[in-house]
Order: C-alpha cells, then sequence, then structure tokens
C-alpha cells in the first residue's frame, strides 16, 4: 500500500511522527476522510484491521475533543497509557480506576486539557458526566463495539442504549460507530440510534484469509474432552480454548494441567483480581493456553494467538466471529476449531429459555420502579437476576405505559431470533460447504462469496477433485472410494436431514452433500447428517436451484 495512502500532508506526517506508521491498512483510509470531514460513520472492519487508529489519527489532528464510549475496561487502559506515551492527553474514566486517578481524571475533563476521553456506557449515561464534557467543544463521538448497542447483538449492553441521547446533550457531534460484526439487522438498529446515513455505513468485510475453520464431529462428552486434550498438545503457539459453561471450562483446565501444559482458568464467577492476574499472565506469555468461558471476551489484544478451540457450540455465527477472530492478529497462520456434539444444540436452547422479558415482567419493574424502587430492593422485590432488571429499566426509560406491549413483542422477536441464530450455527456445524463462505454470507447476503480454499471443506473437497483427475478414463466414471463407514449417494438419492426434512442429492462428493428441498432451496451438508431414504430415482430431472 502507499505510505499514507488517502491522508493528506498534515495527517501523514501525524501517523509517521506519533504512531510511528508509514502506511494505512485496508479500509483505514476510507473511514478516516469521513471522520475528518465531520461525516458520521459505522465502521464494520475485521478484527485486527486497526480500527482504533480511525478515530485516534483524526483526533490528534483535532483541535476538538474525542469521546470514545467502551464496554471494555482492560482494552481501554491500554489505548490510553499507548496515547499517553505518545504525548496524547488521554484520560480514561469508569468505575474500576483508583479513586486518585479517577480524580485526576476529572479534574483533566473539567479543565479542558483532555484530548482524548475513553469511558463507558454506563459512565456516559450519567448527567454530571455529560455536563463536565460540555467545558470543551467535542469533535467526534466514538462508539467501540458497537453491536452492544443492538437488542440483536450478541454482547448487549443495555447503557448503549443511552449514547443517543447523550449525543443530543453535546450538540450531535459527528459518530463513529466501530464494530468487527454487524448482521443487517443489527446494522439498522446502530445507524438509527446513533442518526448515521446508509451512506455512512463503510464494509471492509470480515475475510480474513490467515484463518483456517475447522469442524470435528464428535460422539461423546468424554471423546471430545480426548480430542480437546490431544488438539491443545499438538498445537503450536498460545491458544485459546472456550467452553460454553464453567464446569466444562474447569474440568478442561484441570485436565490440562495434570498433563503438564501451561494453562490459565478464566470465567465470571473468579473474583475481579483473579480474573485481572489470569488474564495479564496470558497476555504476558506466561500461560500459553488460557481455558475460559465467553467472559473471556471483547478486546483481548493479544496479536500472536495461533489457535482458538471451541470446546462446545457458541450461540451464533456473530459469538462464533468475534471469538474465533482473537486468533492471528499478526497476520500469521492461526487454526479455528469447532468440536461439535448433537446435544450441544439443546444446551443452547436451555441458555435461551430465559432471555426474553415478558409483559408480565415489564409492567411489574415499571410498577415498582414508578413506587420508587431502585437498585437491590427492586431486584430482590421481583426476585430476577440483576441484569435482567437493568435491561428492563433501560428498555423501560422514556417510554410511555402504552408502548409496553410494543416493547414485549419486540422481545418474542429477539428471542425468535436469538433461536434462528443457533440454527444457523448448528447448520454451520453440519455443513459441508466452504467454511468462509458461510459466514460471510451470514453477515452480507446480498453479497457473492466465492470459496476460500483452505478451511476443512475446501480442502476436503479439492483433495476429492485431485483423486478423480488421478483415475485413468477407464476407471474416471466408477464411484470414488468413501471414507469408511461412509454411505454413498448419487444425484437423484432421496434423503432426510433433520431440521430440514426430505430432499434429493443434486451432487455428492467426498465429504459434501448438495440436497434441494422442497422450498427450492439447495443446501450443502456433511454425509453424516443425511439418512439415505432409498434407491436414487432414476431419471430424476433436478430443476434450477439456489444456494
Amino acid at each position: 500500500m502507499t505510505p499514507g495512502q488517502g491522508l493528506s500532508t498534515g495527517p501523514q506526517r501525524l501517523l509517521r511522527r506519533v504512531f510511528g506508521l508509514r502506511a494505512l491498512r485496508p479500509g483505514q483510509a476510507e473511514v478516516i476522510d469521513r471522520v475528518q470531514r465531520g461525516l458520521s460513520t459505522l465502521a464494520v472492519m475485521p478484527t485486527g484491521a486497526g480500527k482504533s487508529l480511525c478515530y485516534q489519527l483524526p483526533a490528534v489532528a483535532s483541535t476538538k475533543r474525542t469521546l470514545v464510549v467502551s464496554p471494555l475496561v482492560a482494552l481501554m487502559k491500554d489505548q490510553c497509557d499507548g496515547l499517553r506515551e505518545r504525548g496524547v492527553a488521554a484520560v480514561q474514566l469508569h468505575s474500576a480506576l483508583a479513586a486518585a486517578d479517577l480524580a485526576d481524571s476529572q479534574r483533566a475533563l473539567d479543565d479542558g486539557s483532555a484530548q482524548i476521553v475513553f469511558t463507558t456506557p454506563e459512565r456516559a449515561a450519567d448527567a454530571d458526566f455529560a455536563r463536565a464534557l460540555q467545558s470543551r467543544p467535542l469533535g467526534l463521538m466514538v462508539v467501540d463495539e458497537a453491536h452492544c448497542l443492538s437488542q440483536w447483538g450478541h454482547d448487549f449492553r443495555p447503557a448503549f442504549l443511552e449514547l443517543g441521547a447523550l449525543r443530543r446533550a453535546l450538540g450531535d457531534p459527528p459518530v463513529l460507530a466501530l464494530t468487527a460484526t454487524a448482521t443487517p439487522e443489527v446494522t439498522a438498529d446502530i445507524t438509527r440510534a446513533l442518526g448515521i446515513p446508509a451512506a455512512g455505513v463503510l464494509r471492509t468485510g470480515i475475510y480474513r484469509a490467515n484463518l483456517h475453520y475447522r469442524v470435528e464431529t464428535l460422539d461423546s462428552s468424554a471423546a471430545r474432552q480426548a480430542r480437546a486434550l490431544a488438539l491443545v498438545r499438538d498445537s503450536a503457539g498460545s491458544g485459546i480454548v472456550y467452553c460454553a459453561t464453567i464446569r466444562a471450562a474447569a474440568e478442561l483446565h484441570q485436565a490440562l494441567a495434570g498433563q503438564g501444559e501451561s494453562v490459565g482458568l478464566y470465567h465470571g464467577r473468579l473474583g475481579r483480581d483473579e480474573r485481572a492476574r489470569e488474564q495479564d499472565a496470558f497476555l504476558a506469555g506466561e500461560r500459553r493456553v488460557m481455558v475460559a468461558t465467553n467472559a473471556f471476551g471483547l478486546g483481548i489484544d493479544k496479536p500472536d494467538v495461533r489457535f482458538v478451540l471451541h470446546l462446545q457450540l457458541p450461540g451464533s455465527l456473530d459469538a462464533y466471529v468475534q471469538e474465533s477472530g482473537r486468533a492471528g492478529r499478526d497476520d500469521g497462520d492461526a487454526v479455528c476449531t469447532l468440536l461439535y456434539l448433537r446435544s450441544d444444540r439443546a444446551l443452547q436452547r436451555f441458555f435461551l429459555g430465559g432471555q426474553a422479558l415478558s409483559r408480565d415482567e415489564l409492567e411489574a419493574v415499571r410498577a415498582l420502579a414508578d413506587q420508587g424502587l431502585g437498585g437491590a430492593a427492586l431486584t430482590e422485590a421481583l426476585h430476577l437476576p440483576p441484569a435482567r432488571v437493568r435491561s428492563a429499566l433501560a428498555l423501560l426509560r422514556g417510554r410511555r405505559r402504552e408502548d409496553i406491549d410494543a416493547l414485549a413483542e419486540r422481545y418474542r422477536e429477539r428471542r425468535q431470533r436469538d433461536i434462528d441464530n443457533l440454527e444457523r450455527m448448528v447448520a454451520y456445524a453440519q455443513s459441508g460447504a466452504c467454511r468462509w463462505r458461510t459466514l460471510l454470507q451470514h453477515f452480507d447476503p446480498d453479497d457473492t462469496h466465492v470459496d476460500c480454499g483452505h478451511c476443512d471443506n475446501c480442502l476436503r473437497m479439492a483433495a476429492f477433485r485431485a483423486s478423480v483427475r488421478e483415475r485413468s478414463d477407464d476407471d474416471a466414471e466408477a464411484e470414488p472410494a468413501l471414507p469408511h463407514g461412509q454411505p454413498a449417494f448419487a444425484p437423484g438419492q432421496p434423503v432426510r436431514v433433520r431440521r430440514y426434512g426430505d430432499g434429493l442429492v443434486v451432487a455428492s462428493a467426498a465429504g459434501a452433500l448438495d440436497i434441494r428441498f422442497a422450498d427450492g432451496t439447495t443446501r450443502s451438508f456433511h454425509p453424516d447428517f443425511v439418512r439415505a431414504l432409498g434407491a436414487p430415482r432414476r431419471g430424476t430431472r433436478l430443476a434450477a436451484t439456489t444456494s
């Protein structure tokens, strides 16, 4: 790339002098250009694409203050410390700061000396904080991990819903929303809440050629545990193993430690200090492997992670891309493996069971809040989890009593969408199609995507085609050899796929079957998930299909 491509002379100098960089990464120039022109923007950029520079460079070049709202205290600290080392007046304000540090940051905010202000959405929602920000003109408001704003997002944080009101209170400054993953539904939520026009949505894609996706199907929990131990043992470099439950994480951590592995453990029931120690040890290279639940979440910025292993099925493709995307941030090759049991789907359905707020719950929260109850008293009176009560309060704030029916309906829609997202995750695990193409179509269904050529399914298909080419002309029409125990399927074969119903085989190859269903769609499956219903229908005319 041309050094400083897309930048004027002043920002080019700052790029080199302040940040020590000579070139921009793909997508950065267009985002920075919009920010410098004062145009509100949603940038959907892959993990490791350098999203932070898209606001840091314009902020340093501007005479106005920049506000950065982020849910990630650890990443906020890293970015703030890094900017200070470069001579930029950056401060952070959040509840995890020591009292003296918080007081220093507050003084810099009040006297106008803070050039870049980092804070959490919870702090940003405070009226006193908004008043303090008004001591100096705000040139840009940044919302990092913006998918957390969406009720359809996998990391929804109720406090993000207040950011639209904060922006209005600050005089509607330009806003830059940043995320690595946003489906069309999530994109619509973000742009509507923050007032970003359709023309302001920039997508550089999520594809990263250095990530190699794999799925292995196991038939028991014991087999999966043994396979996980073997994969960790045989994988070079550092890695993360994600588990769906604390119990599974603790058991695998114990087993890995028992085979002499340098391994840490991270989950939400650990104390804050213990979590910080485990995270710091992993980031510093003192632990080779981290076994974690999804509490080991956003903002884990270790560039040399060489593998991410999912012991159990995540709840959505959105979550899977975020978690697996923590591999290979240094652009080196990394392997992302999912170990799949059919029973995983039932576990995730259980997790989804209590997520949707009912009309009765919303009514109860409204009634007790109107009586002056709040905080722990409200939670105790309703016998609901604190996070659930906070979500209800955030959704009800500023709404009329007659809006509750609409809110309840929206939450019913959300629960159905969560179920649909889980089914897409299951379909990914069972698919014989290119892994990357499946992921890309989830986030951008209207675009056309080609096979990556390096996931497990692509490599399996390439090996099959190579074996066909190697046969002599006399053997070319013979049935290809299939792995031991795998049934042979021919075009026209009636088959049944669980959850999808009956269909006809359109094309058959080692490791992948294309099946046309009654609704006219064609999907690709691994043969292990397909059951033959009878002999192939000779002379069956296969209509044109859609994928």
